[in-house]
């Protein structure tokens, strides 16, 4: 099992910065990839950014390409995701997630098989 704890959320104004982060604890030895997800009011949850462990190799949604940043601290155990230059539709809850699972992409939902609780992002106008 693998525990997935998001920290960082909170309100800011369009063009701010939030760093998000997701404390990793449990057995990851399976895990393969991790990523941040987000879900507006109404809509599915999106994929963000991914993170393949082995190799580091990151992905992103084009919504968010050159402004969000995916990373990983190992002595930390935690996963990051700095987001500069913020805009309101920017505001979701979003979640952490790791899967141990191989079909799909990054961004595949159903991929990842452990979640985190989520953490809130308002951008303001």
């Amino acid at each position: 099992q693998v525990q997935l704890v998001e920290s960082g959320g909170g309100s800011v104004q369009a063009g701010g910065s939030l760093r998000l982060s997701c404390a990793v604890s449990g057995d990851t030895s399976t895990t393969s990839l991790m990523g941040w997800f987000r879900q507006r009011p109404g809509k599915e949850r999106e994929g963000v950014a991914g993170i393949y462990t082995s190799r580091g190799s990151t992905y992103y949604a084009d919504s968010v390409k050159g402004r969000f940043t995916i990373s990983r601290d190992n002595a930390k155990n935690t996963l990051y995701l700095q987001m500069n230059s913020l805009k309101p539709e920017d505001t979701a809850m979003y979640y952490c997630g790791a899967s141990s699972r191989w079909f799909g992409t990054w961004a595949t939902t159903d991929r990842y098989n452990y979640w985190g609780q989520g953490t809130q992002v308002t951008v303001s106008s």
